[in-house]
């Protein structure tokens, strides 16, 4: 599968989606909290749909040339 979270974003992701979500119990109480949802699915999925379609990447792997 194809990933384009990096390993940095994705607890910050996590974290801050479920901070969102909580709002859906405590604070305003509305159905835009869900919105958080989002973020926890595309940080456990370590794919982000809307980041492939613009490009982003922050999935660094450091590629090393073969010695010969």
């Amino acid at each position: 599968m194809i990933t384009n979270i990096g390993a940095i974003e994705r607890p910050i992701r996590i974290a801050l989606g479920l901070l969102i979500t909580s709002l859906a119990f405590w604070g305003p109480e509305t159905p835009w909290a869900y919105v958080g949802l989002i973020f926890v699915v595309t940080g456990f999925m370590k794919y982000c749909p809307i980041w492939h379609i613009t490009g982003i990447n922050t999935n660094k792997k450091i590629e090393t040339e073969k010695l010969k």
